[in-house]
């Protein structure tokens, strides 16, 4: 049985075509905070409420903890860790804070979950729900 290696048995560096691809890397600056979007969508509860977001449009903590089926302090912990990468934004409403994905964090959670971009939000029967509450 023969093991493939992963690496070149011979230096075969093509020089001005990895400088090429190397100088139109993004920069430390740019990929850090792109990396840290892309782990906290690694949590399965995360990518869960980011789920239902992306579905449901603007939420809020209730709604949001009946349909991934957690509880509202557990829930409200990974919305502010979405919210701290940048992936979801909060806004109040009287007594409310309603949540909706950012559009990093909708571009993430498409590519993530392989959905449709053009799978976007809400049952029109939820809209404008928060004003009855």
């Amino acid at each position: 049985m023969t093991v493939e290696r992963d690496s070149c048995d011979l230096l075969c560096l093509d020089l001005p075509h990895a400088e090429e691809i190397r100088t139109g890397l993004p920069a430390p600056a740019t990929v850090e905070p792109a990396a840290a979007a892309a782990r906290a969508l690694g949590d399965p509860t995360r990518l869960t409420i980011a789920a239902a977001l992306h579905t449901g449009g603007e939420l809020c903590v209730c709604d949001v903890s009946w349909v991934a089926g957690h509880a509202k302090n557990l829930v409200s912990h990974h919305l502010r860790q979405l919210k701290t990468a940048g992936l979801v934004t909060s806004r109040r409403d009287g007594k409310l804070v309603m949540y909706q994905l950012t559009a990093q964090g909708r571009a993430l959670t498409t590519a993530v979950l392989g959905l449709s971009a053009d799978a976007t939000t809400a049952d029109p029967a939820l809209e404008g729900r928060a004003d009855e509450r």
